[in-house]
């Protein structure tokens, strides 16, 4: 979905940045794994079909898809180099274009060592905010929810800085 293009989600586990073609070499890795497929109702792909998935999912407009990031390593990262954080992916999918709320949401934490560690359930509850409030939160704003978890909505430029505000 090309409305997320821009935009990052900075939770204290995670962060969720788009799905682009610079993920899609770990991501077609992942993907080789049997129980991967098994799980998620997959068919072994190419990497050039991976690719293809990934271009026709930016386009589409029920499916909004982030690569989930160990919030942990992207931080000590020097540069904006994502694929050695990358933990899994997060998906939402309109499944009634008429009434934006209906909605479902997917989750893969697909590196086996980052599984029981809370970065799914904060994935979730990232898309699950992101997805309810998208319409009223310009890029760069920050909330505060209940249990006191801080994610910022950042976009553009201000991904450069979200480093940063994960760090406050």
């Amino acid at each position: 979905m090309r409305l997320n293009e821009n935009t990052m989600l900075l939770g204290k586990r995670v962060v969720l940045v788009p799905y682009t073609s610079e993920h899609v070499p770990r991501y077609h890795e992942w993907m080789q794994s049997e129980d991967l497929q098994r799980l998620t109702a997959s068919e072994p792909l190419t990497l050039e079909q991976e690719y293809g998935m990934q271009r026709s999912w930016r386009e589409d407009t029920d499916k909004c898809t982030f690569i989930v990031l160990d919030a942990e390593k992207w931080r000590a990262q020097p540069g904006p180099s994502e694929e050695s954080c990358m933990t899994g992916d997060v998906n939402l999918f309109l499944t009634d274009l008429e009434d934006p709320t209906l909605g479902e949401i997917e989750v893969m934490i697909a590196e086996p060592s980052c599984r029981g560690r809370g970065f799914g359930t904060e994935a979730a509850l990232l898309m699950m905010s992101y997805g309810g409030r998208e319409q009223r939160l310009p890029g760069g704003d920050t909330q505060t929810d209940n249990d006191g978890t801080r994610a910022a909505v950042a976009s553009g430029e201000d991904q450069l800085r979200g480093r940063e505000a994960l760090q406050r």
